[in-house]
């Protein structure tokens, strides 16, 4: 085997690494939503079309994540992170204490959206990412920042 096709093959393992990670955290956020409660548009319901959008975008995220590791000969771990995993647990025990489920469920929104954003800033700074990979990745991260930017806006009206 030539340099030349050890290091590709180097390279693609970097990816397709990384691209697993953000599947990852890809999937920590689509079950995260599966958790946002329908009684929270009754209070929130202007921000019930953006949810709805974020759902779609995250699947499509999913999506091209996917093919981008199939496309480099990885196998896409279609599993969730420890970290989200446990995130999610927290958030059923808060729940199941009262309080306000609503603001409860906007401020965990707006967690999981700025993990998410983290995680794929740093794929993307960590030189991991062939260049088409970080095209796709540079923009599934400004639609992560857009819908940060509406929760974190209406979390910080409601405090």
């Amino acid at each position: 085997m030539s340099t030349l096709t050890k290091n590709i093959i180097m390279d693609n393992s970097k990816t397709v690494s990384t691209l697993n990670d953000l599947l990852n955290i890809t999937n920590d956020r689509i079950q995260g939503f599966a958790k946002v409660e329908e009684k929270v548009w009754d209070s929130y319901s202007g921000l019930k079309n953006d949810y709805d959008q974020m759902v779609r975008e995250s699947q499509t995220m999913k999506s091209d994540l996917m093919g981008l590791i199939n496309e480099r000969g990885g196998n896409p771990d279609d599993s969730s992170t420890t970290a989200g995993a446990l995130h999610r647990t927290w958030i059923d025990i808060k729940n199941s204490f009262g309080g306000d489920h609503a603001e409860s469920t906007l401020e965990n929104v707006v967690f999981g959206e700025k993990a998410a954003i983290d995680a794929y800033q740093e794929a993307l700074q960590s030189g991991d990412l062939c260049p088409q990979s970080t095209v796709v990745v540079a923009d599934q991260l400004v639609k992560l920042r857009a819908s940060y930017a509406k929760f974190e806006t209406l979390e910080r009206i409601t405090e």
